[in-house]
């Protein structure tokens, strides 16, 4: 969840990109029912564009006035853009959705996806955290003008690096509520590099109780996003695929005063889905908060720029305890 910082839409190397939006107004197909377990589902939108760069969004973060969002593609790009809200407040479509290329230390960018391959990202008063898969690393880059600006520095990963699987490596990044038990800490939950209990390797990454901690994996399901509730109670967003079964997604409550070094860590399935709802291949959660102090889960897909395959945004109203 971000709170006071301030985003700023890149403006070094943009590219504008028009969008198109079609409104989706209910989750699961061919019902009208707004209400899945701890949520109620309160809109959604399928994005397009002419433009070949829109695409690959794997991770995303509103503003607090939950109207601006920055997030990050895999292909290596930043995007940035404006929620358009209808007078009840629920999606309708996107303005001013920009696509910048992330710089590495040397201030270049690449098309080579092995080096950019960004996964995750969070904001931390006014920096901003990006996770990368197989160069894995955490790099931090300045909050109000992310796109043409080098990393500030990088966060050391606390798990061994010959313990992060390829293409299955950093995943999840989020920022701990000050208030909560990690009192700010970052966290980091790869998608799928198993212990020997073929539990999910995890780091609380700073902090005085920064190491490494494990979360219990449930085949056939991989982590692919999460982010922390008001309360400290981690939500990991988690995604399932097979030829015969298809896609699937589900998000998960972890007990955040369970989070800590050593620990093996598991929670209750709060939101399931599968092709019977309005899902495709879903990378990128975030939890804000309204002015009345509501709180929202937002959920973005990755269409891997294929043409079989989606860009969706989905917005729920989070009704569980401690939210």
């Amino acid at each position: 969840m971000i709170g006071a910082t301030c985003m700023a839409a890149p403006a070094a190397a943009q590219q504008a990109i028009d969008i198109r939006s079609q409104v989706i107004s209910h989750f699961k197909v061919g019902s009208s029912e707004t209400r899945f377990g701890a949520f109620e589902f309160v809109g959604g939108l399928e994005l397009s564009s002419p433009s070949s760069a829109l695409g690959a969004m794997s991770a995303i973060r509103l503003a607090p006035d939950r109207s601006r969002f920055l997030g990050v593609m895999d292909t290596g790009d930043w995007y940035a853009g404006r929620f358009l809200r209808s007078a009840d407040g629920t999606l309708a479509g996107v303005a001013d959705f920009s696509v910048s290329p992330i710089l590495d230390a040397d201030g270049t960018a690449s098309g080579e996806k092995w080096r950019f391959d960004a996964e995750g990202m969070a904001l931390r008063g006014d920096e901003v955290l990006v996770s990368f898969e197989r160069s894995s690393r955490v790099d931090i880059y300045p909050a109000k003008a992310p796109a043409g600006a080098k990393p500030i520095s990088s966060l050391p990963l606390q798990i061994p690096l010959g313990e992060i699987r390829n293409n299955r490596g950093l995943e999840a990044l989020a920022v701990a509520p000050e208030t909560s038990a990690l009192a700010g800490a970052v966290v980091a939950v790869t998608e799928r590099s198993l212990n020997a209990e073929g539990n999910i390797y995890a780091a609380i990454l700073t902090g005085p109780s920064k190491g490494v901690f494990f979360v219990k994996r449930h085949a056939p399901y991989d982590v692919t996003d999460g982010d922390f509730l008001p309360n400290g109670d981690l939500l990991l967003l988690e995604r399932r695929f097979s030829m015969a079964q298809g896609i699937g997604m589900r998000i998960r409550r972890i007990d955040g005063s369970r989070i800590g070094k050593g620990n093996l860590v598991d929670g209750p399935v709060i939101l399931e889905a599968d092709f019977g709802n309005q899902i495709d291949n879903m990378e990128g959660l975030d939890v804000s908060t309204d002015d009345q102090g509501r709180v929202f889960v937002t959920l973005v897909s990755d269409d891997n720029h294929s043409i079989l395959q989606r860009n969706l945004v989905l917005e729920f109203r989070y009704l569980g305890a401690g939210g």
